[in-house]
């Protein structure tokens, strides 16, 4: 412990608290509806000039705390599973896996940098920003929530990854020279801030629902739970929608074995399309699926990119085996779709997302017609992660996918507010 203490010191921790904190500031200003581009530009550049700046043991502090702000939540799901006493360890875990990571980028960026003969601490720079412009590439265990640059999803400068570059080179010019000048090239960078009113068209209604995880899975709330449903559907056709879409597994069972409830929802399609969650049975291999109802046709899509842990098991079969053993009750994983799936209703396209993957990079490729997404309707399932930040996270990684490639995003959930973002 003596050893640890002195490698850390107060000055390294703080450090590191202090960048990490305004690494993460634009998530909690959003959180708490106090959006300012200006201030999320300012923390952003001040945490990269910090961390930039910064000796190898900083860079470990930062990671780890930037994994405690970012992803503290990710434990929660244990809370469910009546098991409290993980979610220490799990966030434990995080901060260490980031640190590491950190950490190794700092170790290589200096190690490479002292093997150049004409060795300055601006070439060390250099390895380090190069390092964080690669780092969104880096994703533990299929995870890829983290992005630096996503800092600037609300803010004067773009998210891309040229603009991001820019930035960089910039930063890294303005210590290495100790001169602002450097950060003149930010200003063909800047970007106002449009405000795009939020609105649904008026034929659309996408549905919140507000059921909580013990009562979702249990048997004896499913009547109850799908009379809401229907209920919500009959109002929408009564308001003249023409499109109703409910969130994640509102279906918490295997719809396509219940004829009862595929057959009202086809009789309801009559009058008004549907877009469902639930889950699909096909043969003994379950998939997390939408479900498409138009004029009593059915169409099943299924979910392509799983939730890591949550959904399958990253790891080899052995491990994989012992830890839905010991924390899901022998639970079987889903399997992933092979084929990402765009359907169409009302002459209108949309490319299918269920929670997760809507925030993976896979989804917004090309499709069959050559051509990204231009509508995207996802499904979520917030239950297992509030209250928290989670909600915050994922609404800002769907805008910054929304910025990157245009597509519009109508996203239905669970146990917080459901949103467009045009």
């Amino acid at each position: 412990m003596s050893k640890i203490s002195q490698y850390f010191s107060t000055f390294v921790l703080i450090r590191g608290f202090f960048i990490a904190l305004l690494s993460s500031a634009f998530i909690y200003l959003h959180a708490f509806a106090l959006v300012s581009p200006a201030l999320n530009t300012l923390t952003a550049l001040l945490a990269l000039a910090l961390l930039l700046k910064s000796n190898r043991k900083v860079w470990f502090t930062s990671g780890a705390f930037i994994a405690l702000f970012w992803f503290w939540w990710i434990g929660l799901s244990f809370i469910h599973y009546k098991m409290p006493w993980v979610i220490p360890f799990v966030i434990l875990m995080l901060m260490g896996l980031y640190g590491i990571l950190f950490l190794g980028i700092a170790w290589l960026s200096e190690t490479l940098a002292k093997q150049i003969p004409t060795h300055t601490i601006l070439i060390q720079y250099g390895f380090k920003a190069l390092g964080l412009l690669l780092l969104s590439t880096i994703h533990p265990f299929s995870f890829d929530w983290y992005k630096p640059e996503l800092m600037f999803v609300q803010s004067y400068i773009p998210i891309d990854k040229f603009s991001f570059f820019i930035v960089l080179l910039s930063v890294v010019f303005t210590l290495g020279r100790n001169s602002f000048f450097y950060l003149l090239p930010l200003i063909f960078l800047f970007t106002p801030v449009q405000k795009t009113a939020h609105t649904l068209p008026s034929t659309m209604q996408l549905v919140s629902t507000h059921t909580k995880v013990e009562e979702k899975w249990n048997p004896q709330f499913h009547a109850q739970q799908f009379s809401t449903i229907f209920q919500a559907i009959d109002l929408a056709i009564k308001e003249k929608k023409t499109l109703i879409v409910f969130p994640e597994s509102v279906f918490p069972l295997f719809l396509n074995r219940s004829h009862h409830l595929l057959e009202k929802l086809q009789a309801k399609s009559k009058e008004i399309s549907i877009v469902v969650g639930g889950l699909y049975l096909e043969g003994n291999i379950p998939h997390n699926s939408t479900y498409i109802f138009e004029n009593t046709h059915m169409q099943i899509a299924s979910k392509v990119i799983l939730v890591p842990f949550g959904e399958a098991n990253p790891l080899p079969d052995f491990l994989s085996q012992w830890v839905n053993r010991t924390f899901y009750d022998n639970a079987v994983d889903y399997q992933a779709s092979k084929e990402i799936v765009d359907y169409t209703i009302d002459g209108t396209t949309y490319r299918n997302a269920i929670c997760f993957e809507a925030t993976s990079e896979r989804l917004y490729e090309k499709g069959k017609n050559g051509k990204r997404p231009e509508n995207m309707i996802v499904l979520s399932n917030n239950g297992w992660f509030t209250p928290s930040i989670e909600p915050t996270l994922q609404k800002l990684l769907l805008l910054y996918y929304h910025k990157k490639y245009g597509t519009t995003i109508y996203h239905a959930v669970n146990m917080s507010k459901s949103y467009v973002i045009p």
